[in-house]
């Protein structure tokens, strides 16, 4: 008989980002570190390192005597995210383009065409994951390590802010949190063509739709005229 596997906390760390951003832990969660640790069989001294490394990437907030909890970004915070993704990704795709190998596009092009399965099999959680997968292999493989770092907080950053300010209705939510196909194929395209302007301007105007796509203040239901809702059935009577 095996041993059971003995987590680290980058193990613990990785499965708690990714239950993230696949969406099963929407801003505002609150993260107990006794059901926590009781969740992953270790001790809560092992827990409390990747809460805190949680919270320096603005992932999670810690609240003295109230605890961890998935952050709930402000709007400020959501807009400077989105300001800083402007300033940062087409300089990256620039990059990316100068030292790409083709195994870089092969990536870029099945996490699109993986993409398109999961959103085709009503996947949504996939498909978002795979959606950032996309512009992070883009900052991996940039070679610009600092660029690259602040990018992949800032992914997760994005979801969270996606998730709270998408539209109230869950298919809905699900298609605006995530990228275009479409979109990500004309990157690839102009990737392919080694044309770095081209690139980012077409990241620019990636990410101008991604962000169009927030709605700050919750837009009430439209009530129906009841006239024009049943007028037709009372005429016809």
């Amino acid at each position: 008989m095996s041993e059971p596997t003995v987590l680290t906390e980058n193990d613990i760390y990785e499965r708690m980002v990714a239950t993230i951003l696949d969406h099963r832990l929407p801003p505002g969660t609150k993260l107990v570190e006794d059901r926590l640790a009781t969740a992953f069989g270790v001790s809560r001294t092992r827990i409390r390192p990747v809460l805190v490394r949680l919270a320096n990437e603005q992932i999670l907030t810690l609240t003295p005597n109230r605890g961890a909890m998935v952050a709930q970004p402000t709007e400020k915070e959501a807009r400077e995210v989105f300001q800083v993704r402007h300033m940062i990704e087409p300089t990256l795709i620039e990059c990316f383009i100068a030292c790409a190998q083709p195994a870089d596009i092969q990536v870029l092009t099945d996490c699109i065409d993986e993409e398109e399965e999961a959103r085709q099999a009503g996947d949504m959680r996939r498909a978002i994951r795979l959606s950032g997968d996309f512009h992070l292999h883009i900052a991996n493989a940039s070679g610009h390590q600092t660029l690259g770092r602040i990018l992949r907080e800032l992914v997760s950053r994005t979801s969270l802010i996606l998730m709270t300010y998408s539209t109230n209705h869950l298919a809905e939510r699900s298609q605006a949190t995530a990228c275009g196909c479409a979109e990500h194929r004309a990157l690839l395209d102009a990737i392919r063509l080694r044309a770095p302007q081209e690139a980012a301007r077409l990241m620019r105007e990636h990410l101008t739709q991604l962000e169009g796509q927030l709605r700050f203040t919750g837009t009430p239901e439209q009530i129906p005229d009841l006239v024009s809702l049943f007028g037709a059935g009372v005429a016809e009577r």
